[in-house]
């Protein structure tokens, strides 16, 4: 399946130093279960009535016999009849850089949800929707400015694919810079963080191979293994336990439907975490994971989109975070769409992984080269992280977004909020459970100038409806201040405060929070 990895013929099973991971999880009471499922039922049932009182108008397929629907009937419902409900609280267009402000484009719905007219006016937020984690995507600046220079010199576009003329010395520069930023041998970008994980998973799997997936695990991941049909196993999201369950079963009964008591050995067992899971807000427990690939001589793919630049103490990642040996992981994935305020991704490995990469990828044979702007807006990014530009920016950025995140967490914890994941993570889930109270939560915090995202089913569980917060090092104390006391308001008016634990009512000083202390 084209290439291997020299650590396979390591005898190392002893675990790494494993750091003490502090996540928070607290479920629900089985009222506020039973409550949320009631009000689903409740407004299913008026997206029901309301389809046959006021069916909708659309185009039928003609002379379609005997052939399958080409959409699907229920999402279709689902979007138009429920979704739709609350759809004004989501997908509201911006008109500004993504920065520690953002501009929304004020907008009124004249028919309940189904169409919507901008009226002309704007209103400026506090960002905390966007995945600008250290602040780069700016209008203004170093990196923007190399970016508008590239344009003069290079274009827009290449007008090719990576295999056919449409490589610069841009894109060589971005990945060796890549490669250094993340301690490894070499590197491969790509032009959409998405297709990263869609279209280059299905160059590593086939048939005879074993899929190993988190249960939380992103679409791009999901989609990628599918492709090439691989086997495909689930494991309850960050259960080391219940991996090791899987990978003794996956050795020892081997490949199924093959002649009896034969046990075919997989071609291959590939094991794929994330590092922050963007939905929980967790990290993977990649030091244990680190230990089963070795032991049972898997390999291991990494999806570290949201925690590149996000997390460690050199903001290269779950690798840094723990502080692993980044050789020990055999394929990284990040993408440059969230701490480097750019756009498309990049795997990062051997030499001889990535060789294989470059020859056999489908999005280096097929997908557009990145945009040359793009490419140079990430180089700036990695030098100032790196501190090539001779200043430490970099690193303030990423201590900042360190403080911000604890200060935040901790002070939402006060609060009486039931808040999800870990907490280093820049990822923060607040859960409100019913959907009603997604709505208002919401349209309650852009009245106060605050931009956040709600999440509800199917990107949630059922009971698990929340308001995903996304901090940044463009943050200030005052503005984490102002939004955390507007908050705590709509809380206490939406009624959010489910949490039972005890409160440590201590007041928290931002500038004697410690971080990294456990390095």
């Amino acid at each position: 399946m084209g290439y291997k990895n020299p650590s396979d013929a390591t005898t190392r099973h002893e675990a790494p130093k494993i750091r003490q991971i502090k996540e928070s999880f607290e479920p629900p009471t089985l009222f506020t279960k039973a409550i949320t499922q009631m009000s689903f039922y409740v407004l299913m049932i008026l997206g029901y009535l309301s389809y046959f009182l006021f069916p909708p108008k659309l185009v039928k397929e003609k002379n379609r016999e005997g052939y399958k629907s080409l959409l699907d009937s229920f999402a279709a419902f689902y979007s138009r009849y429920v979704y739709r409900r609350i759809r004004d609280c989501w997908n509201y267009p911006i008109c500004s850089v993504p920065g520690h402000q953002v501009v929304l484009k004020d907008r009124i719905t004249r028919d309940n949800c189904w169409t919507f007219e901008f009226t002309g006016s704007t209103t400026k937020c506090l960002n905390l929707a966007s995945y600008n984690y250290l602040g780069f995507a700016e209008a203004s600046g170093p990196c923007a400015e190399s970016a508008i220079k590239t344009i003069y010199t290079h274009g827009i576009s290449t007008g090719g694919t990576r295999q056919q003329y449409g490589t610069c010395e841009l894109h060589d520069e971005l990945e060796k810079l890549t490669a250094e930023f993340l301690c490894v041998e070499d590197a491969v970008t790509f032009g959409m963080g998405f297709a990263t994980n869609s279209l280059n998973i299905p160059t590593l799997v086939d048939n005879e191979c074993l899929v190993i997936s988190d249960e939380k695990n992103h679409a791009s991941v999901i989609l990628g293994i599918k492709l090439n049909s691989p086997r495909i196993r689930v494991f309850k999201h960050n259960n080391v336990q219940h991996l090791e369950k899987l990978l003794q079963e996956a050795i020892y009964y081997g490949q199924p439907n093959q002649p009896k008591n034969t046990h075919k050995p997989w071609k291959k067992i590939l094991i794929i975490v994330e590092g922050v899971y963007s939905m929980e807000g967790t990290i993977c427990r990649l030091p244990e994971i680190i230990a089963l690939k070795k032991k049972y001589k898997a390999y291991l793919y990494l999806d570290e989109a949201h925690s590149i630049g996000a997390m460690g103490k050199h903001g290269r990642g779950i690798v840094d975070y723990f502080d692993c040996d980044p050789k020990d992981v055999d394929v990284l994935m990040g993408t440059f769409t969230k701490s480097f305020g750019g756009a498309g991704g990049y795997l990062a490995g051997s030499k001889e992984f990535i060789t294989f990469i470059r020859e056999h990828s489908h999005a280096s044979r097929h997908a557009w080269a990145m945009s040359p702007p793009v490419a140079a807006q990430i180089i700036s990014v990695i030098k100032i992280i790196l501190g090539k530009d001779g200043t430490n920016e970099g690193q303030r950025r990423i201590e900042q977004l360190a403080r911000n995140t604890r200060y935040f967490r901790r002070r939402l914890e006060q609060m009486g909020l039931i808040v999800h994941g870990n907490e280093d993570s820049p990822v923060v889930p607040i859960l409100v459970y019913l959907y009603s109270k997604i709505a208002v939560t919401v349209r309650s915090l852009i009245k106060a100038k605050i931009a956040t995202v709600g999440v509800g089913y199917p990107a949630t569980p059922l009971t698990e409806s929340r308001i995903r917060i996304c901090l940044s090092a463009g943050h200030t104390k005052e503005h984490l201040d102002y939004a955390l006391d507007v908050i705590e308001k709509v809380a206490d008016d939406c009624g959010l405060k489910y949490s039972r634990r005890k409160r440590d009512t201590r007041p928290i000083e931002y500038d004697k929070i410690k971080i990294y202390m456990d390095y």
